[in-house]
Parts: structure tokens; C-alpha cells; sequence
């Protein structure tokens, strides 16, 4: 919907097409309430998942594992990010005209700025739009950190994720410098191109968030695939050349150098707050850079709210999503919803096969005077899972941690072919209460992953006395 008018009144403005805005926009401009939805960047309808996040890195995900040894890896990759950028242009598409195709809500592209507590000056293609609303939204979002290393940012060579996803070149050799778990999923993505990856990461391990003997199953399968990972490396500078770019590192108090035709900057996201003028609003930053919120998502001012990555919590689309129902119950509810009703948030790596993991880590669970037991087995050895043999792909592992006492389960990492989905069947088990022995012994459809928990739950390696 188009305006001519410079000054609009809404009832609800969100800056930010992210997850949690639209589906609040959506919901209010549905019950007729008067919506206006502000995004900077017409590539960004529908936020970073459609766009530069989940859905064109996991289409990658995919394409990359269709690849075949006897295809040519540059023409493979070229087709593969153009049907992937097709895709997430019908997204961009289809999240814009759900909210713009509505009466009551009206698009604006364009970089926002909070002049007062209630009113925020777009500028927009044909010039300025001033909007003032009775409650606001904060959902602009986070993007990629490129740290202040020597040559790092001013390097032709230097990218981001998102830079990354859009380039039709296939790096012959990708260097990553941080072994997070974005670092990680790309990683396993380009050498199933075939690009020749090295990563570095800083710390003495990486999967650092998942037990020890987890985190070496993962690591020796990335390794087997082709991929040098390099733990305790201080990157210390990058020098451009004319046709590719030296990446030097120290590790072990030696200098190494490593060439690299692109130089992936993988080492963590910030919320975007720098041009909205908070401090106009009387809005209060973390420390970290986020926009301060209670249980409530409620800024330090009432009426202005902020949801997703912005907010400081946790960076996936799925707890964006929760932000809007906790703040739609805040607008339109009993205001009793909060962020801590959160209780067993499953997270997933996508690198091939999966790491998916909940609640607890074994480490954790000891830490917090826990009596544990686990249940853990390799795939390979797990009988009763005979589609991880049928999918031809029988890499990695399954670990529970249990209560010793009650048979709760206090966390699982699931290292697997189709573990992005059936943690959230342990994940509803944890929320409800569901103890080890029920999911053991529930009857599942066959021959199905999920049918793995009759085996693993099956088998204690160890238990503390």
C-alpha cells in the first residue's frame, strides 16, 4: 500500500521485518489495528531467516550434499546459489505482500530513527515519512562481527556470511577464521563443494558447547571430509595479494601463513541498533550492545518493545517467534507470558549429519550436583535405528543425560541423520516431564530415527554411585 501523505499515525510500528515483528504486524493488522511495518532493506523482507540466514544457508546445505564426485564443483555451485537466491526471492516476495497487501498495514523502505519516545523519521526513496505510534517494535536484528584484526576489514578477499551466500564464485581454498558453530555449518557446506577449507578458531577445541567426547566425533567427521580445522590459532593479520589473500597465524607460539581465495569472518553476530537513535527515545543499551528488556520484552520505556536478535537472547528464529507471542499476549492477553516460561530450547548445527542438542550438557549436569547416568552409543551400533543404514550414513553418535535419582532427562546431543528433528521430540519430552523410560519404551513408526531412542535409552555406559 503506497502513501503520499508524509506524517502517518499508527497504532503499531515495527522497524525490522524480522520474525517476531511481522507476525505481531500481521496478527494487530488483522484485528484492524492501525500497522506500520519500516525495513531498511528491500533484501531483507521477511528478516535474516528467508534472506541471508536459515533458509538460503541450509538450501545450501542441501545442495551441496547433492553434489556428485563427477560434478564440475564451479558449475555445480553457480546453479546451486541460483536456485537457491531464486527461492529466497519468492519469500522476500511473499512476506511483503502478507503484510503490505493488507488494509491496515503499510510497508516503508527505508533506514529508521527515533526523534521522541512515540515517533521515529523514515527516510525513504521519495524523502522523508514521519511516523508517531502508541507502541513500537524493535526488531532490527543482528549482523555479522568482522573483528579488528590487521588487513581483516580492509581486505578484497575479507567476507561475511551473508557475503558469502551471494557470490556465484566457488572459492577454490576458503579460510574461516573462528570455529563457532557458524563457522562450522559453512565449513562442512563449501568442501561438500569442493572448495579446500581451513578453519581457525581461537580456543583449544572447537564444539566447545557440547561435552568432550561429543565434540570429537563431530570434529573427526568434519576432518575425514576434507576439512583442516586449526585449535589454539591467534590470527594475526591478513595481507592482500593479486590474486588471493595470506592469512597469518600464531599457534603455539610459531608463526604460520595460509593463502586463501576468500576469507570467511565467522566469529559471532551484533544487534543492530547504531542508526536507530535510541538514546532520542530513552531506550537503554547492554553492555554487549543489545536493547535492555525485562521477562516481558519491554524496553526502559513501556510502550517500545524489542524482539529478536536485537534483544540480547538468543540468536535463532524460532525464539524470535516466541518473542512475538510474548509480547501479543502483552498487547493483546493476560501479560502472564514471559522468557521464563522457556524450558528445554533445542538448537541445531547443520553440518552433515547433524548436531542437535538440549538442555544439559553431562559437564553441566555434575556442575549443577547432579546424581547422572548416560545413555550413549555410536550410530553404527544403535540396532534399532536401521534408517541411518538406509540413508547410507551412519556417522556420529546419540547421548543422554539422565537424573540418576528420577529418570528425568536433564539434556541430550544428538549427532545424527535427521537429529534436527527428532530433538524436538526430547525436547517436548523434557518440557512435560516425560522421563527416560517412557520415551525408552514408546512405540515408534519403523524404520524411523526416532525409533533409536528404544536403543540408546536401553544402554547406561556409566552412572555415579
Amino acid at each position: 500500500m503506497g502513501t503520499t501523505n508524509r506524517r502517518l499515525q499508527a497504532d503499531l510500528l515495527v522497524i525490522g521485518f524480522g520474525k517476531g515483528g511481522k507476525t505481531v504486524a500481521a496478527t494487530l493488522g488483522k484485528l484492524g489495528r492501525r500497522v506500520v511495518m519500516v525495513e531498511r532493506s528491500a533484501k531483507m523482507y521477511g528478516g535474516t531467516c528467508p534472506n541471508v540466514g536459515c533458509v538460503p544457508t541450509k538450501a545450501l546445505v542441501h545442495h551441496s550434499r547433492k553434489r556428485r564426485p563427477e560434478d564440475a564443483p564451479q558449475e555445480w555451485y553457480e546453479r546451486s546459489v541460483a536456485e537457491v537466491q531464486a527461492l529466497t526471492k519468492a519469500f522476500r516476495g511473499e512476506n511483503y505482500e502478507a503484510l503490505d497487501g493488507m488494509d491496515t498495514v503499510t510497508v516503508l523502505t527505508g533506514a529508521a530513527a527515533f526523534t521522541d519516545p512515540h515517533t521515529v523519521r523514515v527516510e525513504c526513496a521519495d524523502g522523508p515519512m514521519t511516523i508517531t505510534a502508541e507502541t513500537i517494535l524493535i526488531n532490527t536484528g543482528s549482523e555479522p562481527i568482522v573483528l579488528d584484526i590487521p588487513g581483516l576489514r580492509s581486505s578484497q578477499y575479507t567476507v561475511t556470511s551473508t557475503d558469502l551466500i551471494d557470490t556465484t564464485i566457488l572459492p577454490g581454498r576458503l579460510a574461516i577464521i573462528g570455529g563457532g558453530y557458524l563457522g562450522m555449518e559453512f565449513a562442512s557446506i563449501y568442501r561438500r563443494f569442493g572448495s579446500e577449507v581451513t578453519v581457525l578458531e581461537a580456543a583449544p577445541k572447537v564444539f566447545g558447547l557440547v561435552d568432550d567426547d561429543v565434540a570429537a566425533v563431530a570434529e573427526s567427521i568434519l576432518v575425514d571430509e576434507g576439512i583442516e580445522i586449526v585449535t589454539g590459532a591467534n590470527t594475526m593479520e591478513v595481507r592482500d595479494g593479486e590474486s588471493s589473500a595470506t592469512v597469518v597465524y600464531e599457534k603455539d607460539g610459531r608463526q604460520h601463513t595460509l593463502e586463501a581465495d576468500a576469507v570467511l569472518a565467522a566469529t559471532g553476530r551484533a544487534p543492530v541498533i547504531g542508526d536507530l537513535a535510541l538514546e532520542a527515545a530513552g531506550v537503554r543499551t547492554t553492555e554487549r550492545g543489545a536493547v535492555e528488556v525485562d521477562e516481558h520484552l519491554r524496553t526502559s520505556r513501556p510502550h517500545i518493545f524489542a524482539l529478536g536478535d536485537v534483544n540480547g537472547g538468543p540468536e535463532f528464529t524460532y525464539v524470535s517467534l516466541d518473542d512475538s507471542r510474548i509480547v501479543l499476549d502483552q498487547l493483546l492477553g493476560e501479560g502472564k507470558r514471559s522468557t521464563d516460561d522457556r524450558v528445554a530450547i533445542p538448537h541445531t548445527v547443520f553440518i552433515t549429519p547433524p548436531l542437535a542438542t538440549v538442555g544439559l550438557t553431562e559437564k553441566q549436569a555434575r556442575a549443577a550436583g547432579h546424581q547422572v547416568r548416560i545413555a550413549s552409543q555410536p550410530v553404527a551400533e544403535i540396532a534399532a535405528m536401521p534408517r541411518a543404514y538406509i540413508v547410507e550414513d551412519t556417522r556420529g553418535m546419540m547421548k543422554f543425560v539422565l537424573d540418576a535419582e528420577t529418570d528425568e532427562i536433564l539434556g541430550a546431543a544428538l549427532l545424527s541423520v535427521d537429529a534436527q528433528e527428532i530433538i524436538n521430540t526430547v525436547a517436548l519430552a523434557m518440557r512435560h516431564g516425560i522421563r527416560a523410560a517412557e520415551l525408552r519404551n514408546a512405540v515408534y513408526t519403523h524404520p524411523t530415527s526416532t525409533e533409536a531412542f528404544n536403543g540408546v535409552l536401553a544402554t547406561i555406559v556409566r552412572s555415579d554411585t
